[in-house]
């Protein structure tokens, strides 16, 4: 099938499968003698792992590693257990972040009621000072 077709039934965009060609991800694909590009079922199982990995949240790189962990599947998978844990580990961390900035915005909208005039918004108020205390 052709990149136009494949890009529809696997739901990316043409650049975006042209970028994972780019970045080795996907095998670079034959082409016609009108060098238009043809995919096959191989070249949809692999867009739609890597889809599935980015859906994740997994970079470029942690995919690139499975990726290679696949070609050996024979070899105990104790790698991608460890490429799985780390990213675990770092949705957590983002977790624990945005709850941090969840908690300064539930703050923040404390200070202000719907009432006030925006000269006397506390939120405004508040966001200054902090401006000033960043410098």
């Amino acid at each position: 099938m052709k990149i136009g077709a494949l890009a529809k039934q696997i739901g990316l965009s043409v650049q975006t499968i042209r970028f994972y060609e780019q970045e080795g991800l996907v095998s670079v694909p034959q082409r016609t003698e009108g060098n238009y590009r043809l995919y096959d079922a191989e070249s949809l199982r692999q867009l739609g792992f890597i889809k599935q990995c980015r859906n994740l949240g997994l970079t470029l790189d942690e995919i690139r590693e499975l990726i290679k962990h696949q070609a050996t599947p024979e070899e105990a998978c104790g790698e991608i257990n460890h490429i799985v844990d780390a990213h675990v580990q770092e949705v957590d961390a983002r977790i624990a972040e945005l709850t941090a900035l969840r908690d300064q915005l539930i703050s923040l909208r404390t200070r202000c009621n719907s009432s006030r005039a925006i000269k006397d918004c506390g939120i405004l108020q508040a966001l200054t000072t902090l401006e000033r205390s960043a410098e």
